[in-house]
């Protein structure tokens, strides 16, 4: 028996906005959208290991939403090309004036603010909750 490749366990990044708004188009999701330091930010960096990849989120993400990464490292070895770095910035112009790290929107799909989260100590589970609750 062959099992397709986008299995749970391979949770998709976007990191292109027009590509995660066609995407959630097409499949009628919300765009969660993620603004993170991933080398210098401690929340981010706890966010993405205790929510984004436990195996509870990322099946659930998998089958429920689009998620978008927009992400601002620090480390020379870190950086992101030309064209991502300033694709960041826009976004982060439009969605995240104030700069915070990390910041997660949620987006429906033409890009219209259902709401906003950040890092909490909670559950994969809770946090779905959270995220689903601005889900009209």
């Amino acid at each position: 028996m062959i099992v397709g490749v986008n299995t749970a366990s391979a949770q998709e990044w976007q990191t292109d906005f027009a590509v995660a708004k066609e995407i959630a188009t097409k499949e009628s999701k919300p765009i969660i959208l993620v603004f993170q330091g991933s080398d210098w930010c401690g929340p981010c960096i706890k966010l993405d290991r205790e929510i984004w990849s436990t195996d509870t989120f990322k099946a659930y993400a998998n089958e429920n939403y689009v998620m978008l990464k927009a992400d601002f490292p620090k480390r020379k070895k870190n950086a992101l090309s030309e064209a991502q770095t300033k694709a960041n910035a826009q976004l982060a112009e439009i969605y995240n004036k104030q700069g915070f790290f990390p910041f997660v929107v949620v987006l429906d799909s033409n890009g219209k603010v259902l709401g906003e989260n950040s890092y909490k100590k909670t559950t994969p589970e809770n946090y779905i909750k959270e995220l689903n609750a601005f889900i009209k």
